[in-house]
């Protein structure tokens, strides 16, 4: 073979070497995505799990960071969540801020559901949403860690948003 053609060989399989390493880079970067989104759900199955643990736990208003004696609606959120990693401010307005809004409609399993059941123009209840139309949650004095019904509720009443912290 000449130096020409020698050359023209060279480029051939300079350009095959790269089209293939920029395939298989783009690949690479496909790949997270599909393994983040099972590790989100399975997270969100675990916090759930977690939060399920503490059922009949009693309700306290103020109740403090890090206690499982008793929680009010932000510190049960805040506890459960940071068990898997997920670090959270201590009051729901507060938390409501984080992540990213999810529209009422596209709830799923772990996304944190926001109130404003005094009517008030503020969130002042946080509750998670467990799937199948139903919140996990603490409130009320007598009542405690608990799972309700979303749907026609107050917390759907006076729902104001919904976010995905996972």
């Amino acid at each position: 073979m000449n130096n020409t053609t020698n050359k023209r060989v060279g480029k051939k399989l300079l350009g095959v070497v790269l089209s293939l390493s920029v395939a298989f880079a783009g690949s690479m970067l496909l790949a997270p995505k599909t393994t983040h989104a099972a590790t989100d759900a399975e997270t969100a199955a675990r916090i759930i799990s977690k939060g399920k643990q503490y059922l009949g736990t009693p309700y306290r208003f103020g109740a403090r960071s890090g206690i499982t004696s008793s929680f009010d609606c932000s510190s049960f959120v805040q506890y459960v969540y940071k068990k898997y990693g997920v670090k959270l401010p201590r009051g729901s307005r507060d938390q409501a801020r984080m992540g990213r809004k999810v529209l009422k409609s596209n709830l799923k399993r772990g996304d944190l559901v926001f109130s404003d059941t005094n009517r008030d123009g503020k969130i002042n209840h946080v509750s998670i949403y467990i799937g199948n139309g139903k919140l996990l949650h603490t409130y009320r004095v007598g009542i405690g860690v608990t799972i309700s019904n979303f749907k026609g509720s107050v917390w759907d009443r006076t729902y104001v948003t919904a976010r995905d912290v996972i």
